[in-house]
């Protein structure tokens, strides 16, 4: 199906026309299916796999930031651009749970890319209730920018409490609810039978602990679309960029997950970064609510937004590496 696009666009109007809809989502079924077909042979990802990929998956927003600059304007490129920037570094934050899901369940290695393919399509549907259902609270009045600037407040205290109580990232996998509930519910097999969710053993239908592991991603996944969808609206208010950026974010992370494996573990200072940018888009989205009303009070202009979020995840990044290096430098032995 062809789409036509305006040459450009107003700030206020969103772009996504009805056809530019169908045809991303279906863009982005058939990077999915692809996906899945990746992951059907159960394997160990090398790390020459995981890189073709990942390359990939950062070419292809490049590629749509470009295209959105050609059609519309550099502003919605911009604001695409920070947006993405956002949320891949919040979905970051989601791969240091997904690796502690995976260690704490066992999964095999040539089974875990279809465990983090399980929590990709999870997130994916989640942010899209999330994103729908903050269009129509932004519809309903501007109201919507100030709950969304709270809910970020509190989520930057939470991670920050976590991260300087040294508990980022940890999850109590038996204290899940969803996990207990599940376990009740049917019989779970001891091992895992490759890539199957369910088998038939003593007559009756089993779960298998690839099943169990996929129920815990998809219910942290709903915590992680609380806080990354209110983020990218911060960004913009357009509902078809905040969809773009939370796909393009989220399609590249099982194969970012195995580049990122061991690097993930020393970026013990992620977690204190992204908890500065969220309370700064709460500041952002705070500040676009009040000059709503008192037009006198200032806006951040999204450039602004993107060179803090940069130099954030810069300065945690260098400051991340050198703690990391002072605790592996061994000490000398006393004399």
């Amino acid at each position: 199906m062809p789409v036509h696009v305006a040459a450009s666009a107003s700030p206020a109007e969103p772009i996504g026309s009805t056809g530019l809809w169908l045809t991303s989502i279906a863009v982005l079924v058939a990077l999915l299916v692809a996906d899945f077909v990746v992951t059907r042979r159960p394997h160990e990802v090398s790390l020459r796999e995981a890189a073709g990929w990942s390359v990939f998956y950062l070419a292809l927003p490049v590629a749509f930031g470009f295209w959105l600059w050609q059609a519309f304007d550099a502003d919605r490129a911009l604001e695409f651009m920070t947006g993405f920037v956002v949320e891949k570094s919040l979905s970051v934050d989601n791969l240091f749970v997904f690796m502690l899901l995976l260690a704490a369940f066992a999964v095999p290695n040539e089974v875990q890319q279809r465990v983090l393919l399980y929590g990709i399509v999870g997130a994916l549907v989640l942010r899209g209730v999330f994103i729908a259902a903050g269009a129509a609270m932004l519809s309903a009045g501007t109201w919507a920018f100030l709950v969304f600037g709270l809910v970020l407040f509190a989520s930057a205290v939470k991670i920050l409490r976590e991260a300087m109580a040294g508990h980022a990232g940890e999850r109590d996998i038996n204290g899940m609810r969803s996990v207990r509930l599940l376990r009740r519910l049917m019989p779970v097999t001891d091992d895992y039978r490759g890539a199957r969710l369910t088998v038939r053993e003593n007559g009756r239908r089993a779960l298998t602990p690839l099943a169990v592991v996929v129920v815990a991603v998809f219910a942290t996944d709903v915590v992680f679309a609380v806080d990354s969808v209110p983020a990218v609206y911060g960004i913009t208010d357009d509902p078809y960029l905040v969809f773009a950026t939370n796909a393009f974010a989220l399609l590249g992370l099982r194969a970012l997950y195995f580049v990122l494996h061991t690097a993930l573990a020393k970026l013990v200072h992620l977690n204190h970064g992204l908890a500065i940018i969220l309370a700064f888009i709460g500041a952002k989205l705070v500040l676009h609510w009040a000059h709503g009303i008192w037009p006198a009070v200032p806006e951040i202009p999204t450039p602004l937004s993107l060179a803090v979020i940069i130099l954030v995840l810069a300065t945690v990044t260098v400051t991340s590496l050198r703690s990391s290096r002072r605790v592996e430098q061994p000490t000398a032995p006393p004399d």
